[in-house]
């Protein structure tokens, strides 16, 4: 198996490192200090098995493994911790593993024999148990089978069209299958709802005109298209603009 080691502490990858050089059939074909670097790692080496810390700083193993289901064919997750909370007893509970640090050569070797896709429903277990999750930084979106990262600081507006949310930045437009609903409570204080299927980023607020028809539209800093803005939204918008 082809295996991908993500944990932000040196000593831990190189112990890691160091057991599975003891197992059989075992490949570490790259490690990662972060979730960024992982993403990048999964895009280039393709492996089959993440052993993937939870608690990192920035993007942290939850996030990734979120991102990671973009994915046609994910790989397996087995999850790397410190802590034994409620929140490892429901993955394991759903026969997704976890080790405890330090980890044993005795049970590295279980895991891997055991190890399981990181499902979208097992995911929101974990998640649902765990702390609140910061915000995301970054967007991932699968664009022709290759996970693409989004610099939220760069979205200029999500635009919602039946399954699908348009992600509008200064370079490009991708489409992820991210919720509109969800997008909104997680980015809440950086992006205004203007109509039911779009949201803008406040930095990127640039006004308000009327098309010919009268419809009011708002512009936007770095956008050439000027996005409908819905009756019931209208007043919140101007007040909004008025105070930056």
């Amino acid at each position: 198996m082809k295996i991908l080691i993500v944990d932000d502490e040196a000593l831990a990858r190189t112990r890691l490192r160091q057991l599975l050089d003891e197992l059989e059939d075992c490949t570490v074909c790259a490690e990662a200090a972060n979730g960024e670097q992982a993403l990048v790692a999964v895009n280039s080496q393709q492996p089959e098995v993440l052993l993937l810390d939870i608690r990192m700083p920035g993007m942290d193993g939850l996030e990734v493994a979120r991102h990671l289901q973009l994915m046609e064919q994910p790989p397996a997750i087995i999850f790397t911790t410190a802590y034994n909370d409620h929140a490892l007893q429901a993955f394991e509970a759903h026969a997704v593993d976890y080790l405890l640090k330090p980890v044993r050569r005795e049970r590295l070797a279980e895991a891997l024999a055991h190890a399981r896709r990181l499902t979208k429903v097992q995911a929101a277990v974990l998640h649902t148990a765990s702390p609140a999750p910061v915000a995301r930084k970054r967007i991932c979106a699968n664009v022709r089978g290759r996970l693409q990262l989004i610099p939220v600081a760069d979205i200029r507006y999500f635009l919602a069209d039946q399954k699908y949310v348009t992600v509008c930045s200064a370079d490009d437009k991708v489409l992820i299958e991210d919720s509109l609903k969800s997008l909104a409570e997680e980015f809440g204080d950086r992006f205004v709802r203007i109509h039911r299927n779009a949201l803008v980023a406040r930095r990127y607020l640039a006004g308000l005109d009327r098309d010919a028809e009268g419809q009011v539209r708002v512009q936007l800093q770095g956008v050439d298209e000027a996005l409908e803005v819905s009756r019931r939204h209208i007043a919140a918008l101007r007040t909004l603009l008025r105070q930056l």
